[in-house]
């Protein structure tokens, strides 16, 4: 058997969260070695939708959801490379009456953590973003907002990783962990192996294994969006527009494609492979975007496609200690907002790792928080097939 590759802190899990841990831990001189199944950031760290919105965040998450920003907007010296962020603004609106009242809430809570929400109704609507249909009432425009690509977003921050010292391995699918006094023993299904005595659980919809394996079992599942985008058309959308209710989430792209997203989510395989993209709701997606932007009734859709997310009940990630395993930690179940928070989950997670004070309170987030009685989003019953 070949000797095991030392580290001081193991990562597995080469998506956003377990990427930018890495990169945080490396830079303050820890040995890190990330191990990623496939290829870096392949997974839902990919095939996002790319929003980088401050609108519609729960209370709970704001503080890490603004500090991200914070990382998004250093994103250039963080790696030294480019993921083509925009600052394109979000034009959050309301499809119908329940929406205008969370949409009021929303900007309500937005405001009180400091994040310039505009709301925008009549004349002034119709006058600085006329492309909506005449049937919408109400949105509101956060400037700050903005959007990045997402297949170009997690490389970058590998290799600044392994600019800093650390090691990052492709093609490395675990099969176990032993926990002992001394640390982690990691185990490849190729027969490889590293120990460390830290370990970091970021393997994002493949996470639920690592953590039932550490007697942590969470109610976890896997489900992705319905996506498309269009051919390149003339340049009309600048900034990122997304209905509250969520069946419309739409941007357009420097070279012109509209970019698609929309509920209701699609479950995953059981074999958590890939996610089906129904026809059908491509083309209810289809039917909802003209409603809301008339001007793109004539747009043509060359591709579709889904992805792999984590989703927890609260809607909320695991970020932070395991309860049951010194030295273990989880950073998953981003539930469709992980990409946003995603360098503050790896800026805080690597602050505790090393035992010091995480720089946004992330005590909110542990694992110990799914009981029978965990609170359960409302945001599952209308977001999800049923």
């Amino acid at each position: 058997m070949s000797p095991a590759l030392q580290s001081d802190v193991l990562v597995i899990g080469g998506g956003l969260f377990g990427a930018f841990t890495g990169l945080f831990l490396a830079r303050a001189g820890l040995k890190v070695t990330l191990l990623e199944k496939g290829q870096i950031g392949a997974q839902a760290s990919a095939t996002n939708f790319g929003n980088l919105r401050l609108h519609g965040r729960s209370a709970r998450q704001y503080p890490l959801s603004i500090r991200a920003q914070e990382l998004w907007e250093s994103y250039g010296s963080l790696t030294g490379e480019d993921c083509e962020i925009d600052r394109t603004g979000h034009l959050y609106f309301a499809g119908g009456e329940r929406g205008e009242i969370q949409l009021r809430k929303d900007v309500e809570t937005a405001t009180r953590f400091g994040v310039e929400s505009q709301l925008l109704e009549g004349a002034l609507l119709r006058e600085r973003f006329g492309f909506l249909s005449d049937r919408i009432r109400l949105a509101a425009f956060s400037p700050r907002s903005a959007v990045a690509n997402p297949r170009l977003s997690t490389p970058p921050v590998a290799r600044a990783m392994a600019r800093a010292g650390g090691t990052v391995i492709e093609g490395c699918e675990i099969a176990n962990f032993d926990a002992s006094s001394g640390g982690f023993a990691v185990t490849s299904t190729d027969g490889r192996h590293f120990e460390a005595p830290k370990l970091v659980n970021a393997a994002g919809a493949w996470s639920g294994a690592l953590a039932k394996q550490a007697g942590e079992p969470v109610p976890m599942f896997s489900a992705g969006p319905p996506q498309f985008v269009t051919e390149p058309l003339p340049h009309r959308l600048h900034p990122s527009v997304h209905m509250v209710e969520g069946d419309v989430i739409v941007r357009q792209i420097p070279r012109g494609n509209i970019i698609f997203s929309g509920y209701p989510r699609t479950h995953s395989l059981p074999s958590g492979a890939f996610t089906h993209v129904p026809p059908a709701k491509t083309l209810r997606g289809m039917r909802e975007l003209v409603q809301c932007i008339p001007m793109l009734a004539r747009a043509e859709v060359i591709r579709v496609w889904s992805g792999v997310e984590g989703y927890l009940p609260d809607m909320l990630p695991v970020i932070g200690p395991s309860t049951t395993t010194p030295g273990l930690f989880h950073a998953f179940g981003g539930s469709g907002g992980g990409f946003q928070i995603a360098p503050a989950v790896g800026q805080c997670l690597a602050a505790v790792v090393q035992g010091e004070v995480s720089p946004v309170d992330i005590s909110s987030y542990g694992i110990d928080r799914f009981t029978e009685r965990s609170e359960v989003s409302e945001k599952i019953h209308l977001e999800f097939d049923q």
